[in-house]
């Protein structure tokens, strides 16, 4: 339960009780001569009395015969009671002045509750929060967090750090811009994929510089209500300026900065917009000599609104893309400062094996083997520990309680002996890491892993390769067993989309010649697709024929590999139904003079 509604739900409660304590037994009020009749008769079993109030407390029988709880009465002054009540036996007491004011307390308690009741509710509606809750207490914690950060803590995008070094140096010494006459952009904009070290970069560059940061995620200017983004947005501004030099950080800033040209009105638009238009309204209206600078972070720059880029706001565009391997290797250098590593760790191959992770992926990699050493309760983290870390953040959690039968266990094992020696024959090869048939996250039931190099560019016989790569599990089930499984499905959806790109992006078939089939929106779709193709039914045959000549090219090329060694395939499999699994060193000695 989150503790707004705990609280709601206590002081609800609060408001119960006390109301159920307020109520009291039923009484009726009497005058004091029907009260004294009462007493006569023999009908009050308890007084108790004060100078302003007696409370008579009836007997069963005068209960049973209609009377209340209580007869209360205000006494005669000088009048002598206690000599009746004393006559008929009758207890009484007198009451405590305190006593006399537990009603009052009681409601007093009951009204205090109900107050805080609506005042927590009105305050969760109100559409105008507090900016202070935002950014106070986030920019106290960002600014401890950004002194510890700096440019040291970040690596693999030296040209975005570079590109940044310019801000800090001005928000440094401001004066040697001004004396020339520069003016520093206003604005950043670091584009890249998630997790490649955007946010870091910018409390980086507020710990190099030592000024305040303020940092808010995109998301949390818009709401339902109508102009409390913009509100926030003000709030924003306002509290930099109180404290500049300083630096603002908007995270996801396509939450708030999509493009309004496909905007249809309704609330969401209007108070998106809203929030839009404050912002560029913010950005035009501060100088950079100021100092305060403004840094967004977006991994969807495409979908922004033009006003957002033009010169004077977002002024620069900084790429942070995927590290390659010397940078994956600097990465790694970083975050293995808090990891004991043992002696045998090798970064450097780590960073070979893990091309296309980011920043957050390979930390992710070192936090994980630190977890398997210790949960091997050993001292260090070494090269056992980093690999099957790799393993898991790659493939999967393996799956030790998903037994296959054995039929099962030889078809994937001839599948992914068969993607092996492909792979390791192919011309353009990519050396086999691993093969396994361990059953690994939702689907593998086998996998095999090459160390691929960082590429750029690929020719046309290294794409065929990746074909052939590709349907060589297939092509094994083929020449093991004369026929096929369902286990192929993803590699031929891969494969299929490979030869694609190749006849419909990269000008590779013979049949359709260096042309291009792809509509506006950069996807491939059919002649009659919905929302249309781009091209006649003609053209699209042609090129599900293109298609189909290169995908059945390198099945056949890879059948052909296979079938030559046939003994390999076979010792392979067999190899692996015993281990499970086959390294670099085992799957080499198995293929022998094949290589």
């Amino acid at each position: 339960m989150k503790p707004t509604r705990l609280a709601l739900f206590v002081l609800t409660a609060m408001c119960a009780v006390s109301a159920g304590a307020c109520r009291g037994p039923e009484t009726a009020d009497i005058p004091y001569s029907t009260l004294k009749q009462h007493i006569a008769k023999g009908d009050v079993r308890e007084i108790r009395m004060s100078a302003t109030q007696v409370q008579a407390t009836p007997t069963d029988a005068a209960r049973q015969a209609g009377a209340p709880e209580m007869w209360l009465s205000t006494p005669v002054p000088n009048d002598d009671l206690v000599p009746l009540l004393e006559s008929k036996q009758i207890t009484y007491q007198g009451i405590k002045p305190d006593d006399s004011h537990v009603s009052l307390i009681l409601g007093l308690t009951a009204g205090l509750a109900f107050v805080l009741v609506i005042f927590m509710s009105y305050t969760r509606m109100n559409p105008v929060k507090s900016m202070t809750a935002l950014t106070r207490g986030r920019r106290a914690r960002d600014r401890k967090a950004g002194a510890k950060a700096g440019f040291d803590m970040v690596a693999g995008v030296d040209e975005a750090k570079e590109e940044l070094e310019e801000i800090v140096k001005f928000l440094r010494h401001p004066g040697t811009f001004a004396s020339l006459g520069a003016r520093v952009p206003k604005g950043a904009l670091l584009v890249g994929p998630p997790g490649t070290g955007k946010t870091l970069l910018a409390r980086a560059v507020a710990g190099e510089a030592g000024v305040p940061f303020f940092s808010a995620s995109g998301s949390e200017f818009v709401e339902v209500f109508v102009g409390v983004g913009a509100s926030r947005v003000r709030k924003l501004f306002e509290q930099a300026k109180g404290k500049a030099p300083a630096i603002i950080f908007i995270d996801e800033l396509d939450a708030i900065g999509k493009s309004r040209s496909g905007s249809h009105g309704g609330g969401g638009s209007d108070e998106r917009e809203q929030t839009l238009n404050q912002l560029l309204v913010e950005m035009d209206g501060f100088d950079s000599r100021d100092g305060i600078i403004v840094i967004g972070a977006t991994n969807r720059p495409e979908i922004l609104d033009g006003a957002l880029l033009r010169p004077g706001r977002f002024d620069r565009q900084i790429l942070v893309d995927r590290p390659d391997g010397t940078g994956r290797h600097a990465i790694l250098q970083v975050h293995a400062r808090n990891v004991k590593l043992a002696g045998d760790v090798d970064l450097e191959y780590v960073a070979r094996r893990t091309p296309g992770m980011v920043g957050a992926d390979l930390e992710n990699v070192l936090n994980e083997a630190a977890l398997l050493a210790a949960r091997g309760e050993k001292s260090e983290v070494g090269m056992i520990e980093l690999h099957a870390a790799i393993d898991r953040v790659v493939v999967g959690l393996e799956r030790k309680n998903r037994l296959t039968n054995t039929k099962e266990r030889r078809i994937v094992a001839f599948h992914e002996a068969g993607h092996a020696i492909v792979a390791e024959l192919a011309a353009s090869a990519e050396p086999v890491h691993k093969v396994s048939i361990v059953p690994r996250g939702l689907a593998a039931l086998g996998y095999m892993q090459q160390t691929p190099e960082d590429r750029n560019l690929l020719q046309e016989d290294e794409l065929l390769d990746r074909l052939a790569v590709l349907l060589g599990g297939r092509a094994a089930e083929h020449v093991a067993f004369g026929k096929f499984s369902t286990g192929a499905a993803n590699d031929l959806e891969r494969a299929t989309s490979i030869a694609r790109r190749m006849v419909c992006e990269f000008g590779m078939s013979a049949s359709i010649g260096p042309v291009t089939f792809q509509p506006n929106d950069g996807r491939n779709r059919r002649a009659g697709d919905a929302g249309g193709g781009e091209w006649s039914e003609d053209a699209t045959e042609k090129i599900e024929a293109a298609v189909q000549a290169l995908t059945q090219r390198a099945f056949e090329s890879a059948c052909a590999t296979l079938s030559l060694r046939r003994a390999v395939l076979d010792g392979m499999a067999e190899a692996l139904l015993a281990q499970g699994s086959l390294e670099r060193e085992e799957f080499l000695t198995l293929l022998g003079d094949a290589a």
